[in-house]
């Protein structure tokens, strides 16, 4: 075994032995590295500084039970894989949840990960949301969808699911990180809801296949939700949503916190508008959560940059965007045709492409976009690309 795959087989039975944002565990961890770590937990030896000797007991009682190649062999099976930090694909922005930082992630889906969270937003809110809570989420994850952007949500009842309905609508990309497995339909009621996100964006979850979720899984969720994008949109909250922990994250990790207003008369408005009156930002639409965020993470050129954005692209997203034809609008299935690959591969790369705007849809039909690609986001493009 190398020591990448040893390294992965490490973290992979830690994530099946941690639980999500154990600080304890991410201090060693960080001084040790995955393998030490996970070697310790099935030797005999003392807990390390700061743990309680019940809890270092659970701990190795599900060390001893962990089967890291069981696990990632299941996520194979399931279409995804397991993504760790260091890969080209782990999104960089979430080490700054510094020893709290998921040790893995098990994803499902097409895209990249690293690469369509460039340009993401976070909407949450209430489970059980109002008519008026339910059709703002969705409008914002249409319309941010629509520019590029990546909606991301935990795929809830209430505001979570409109907002990835919005986004799935247009053909956009979403991303729902879980509190349980990738392949774990939960709520029940959302299996199709979920099999929607793994066809038009992805599944993402710190905890290994089978995973079920319990109460502080689901707050420690809502950390990687915060971390992962530029900035969250609370659209609606009673004064103690669970999605007020989210907009906490957020604020701590030096976000933009944006909050929808709504009805005084309304209970679930309460949050939100107490988070417009400490530290939110007040907005209302899709161009105003942009013009905040839009700005957020910007690099300067570097001297020796690409002069052209097309060189920025990897090389399967570079043979989507050549198959795409100068002056009209095809389907999937003849760009993947031109591009010698499979539609979900070149539906995948297509939505890649346009979060960069190199492409963009024109109802079931893309095309090369008009605009151009932005370049304000460039030199991180050229960073993630294909990852």
């Amino acid at each position: 075994m190398s020591g990448d795959e040893e390294t992965r087989r490490a973290r992979a039975a830690l994530a099946r032995t941690v639980e999500p944002g154990d600080e304890v565990v991410g201090r060693w961890l960080a001084r040790l590295g995955p393998v030490e770590v996970w070697q310790a937990l099935r030797a005999d030896g003392p807990p390390p500084e700061g743990m309680s000797a019940d809890r270092w007991a659970g701990l190795r009682s599900r060390a001893r039970h962990a089967e890291p190649g069981r696990d990632l062999e299941r996520i194979v099976r399931l279409g995804g894989r397991f993504v760790c930090p260091g890969d080209r694909e782990w999104p960089s922005q979430l080490d700054d949840l510094g020893v709290a930082a998921p040790v893995g992630l098990w994803v499902r889906g097409a895209c990249s990960l690293r690469f369509v969270s460039l340009r993401s937003v976070a909407l949450v809110g209430a489970r059980a949301c109002t008519d008026y809570g339910a059709h703002v989420a969705a409008e914002l994850g249409t319309s941010l969808a629509e520019r590029g952007w990546t909606v991301v949500s935990g795929a809830a009842f209430g505001v979570d699911a409109a907002a990835h309905r919005g986004a799935l609508a247009v053909g956009g990309s979403t991303v729902a990180v879980l509190a349980c497995g990738v392949d774990v339909p939960y709520p029940a009621a959302h299996a199709e809801l979920l099999g929607s996100i793994v066809g038009g964006g992805l599944l993402v979850a710190e905890l290994p296949p089978g995973d079920r979720p319990t109460r502080s899984r689901f707050v420690q969720r809502n950390r990687v939700i915060a971390a992962l994008t530029r900035g969250t949109v609370v659209v609606e909250a009673a004064r103690r949503s669970g999605s007020l922990i989210t907009a906490r994250q957020a604020g701590r990790l030096g976000r933009h916190l944006m909050a929808v207003p709504g009805p005084v008369t309304s209970g679930l408005s309460a949050g939100t508008h107490r988070l417009i009156r400490e530290e939110a930002t007040l907005v209302a639409d899709a161009a105003a959560v942009i013009e905040l965020v839009g700005d957020m993470g910007e690099l300067a050129c570097a001297p020796d940059e690409p002069a052209v954005p097309r060189d920025l692209l990897s090389r399967p997203a570079g043979e989507v965007l050549d198959a795409l034809p100068a002056d009209s609008a095809v389907a999937v299935e003849e760009v993947a045709r031109g591009a010698c690959t499979s539609p979900a591969a070149a539906l995948a790369r297509l939505r890649e492409l346009n979060t960069l705007g190199f492409v963009e849809r024109v109802g079931e039909l893309w095309r090369v976009s008009r605009a151009g690609p932005r370049h304000a986001d460039e030199p991180r493009a050229r960073a993630h690309a294909g990852a």
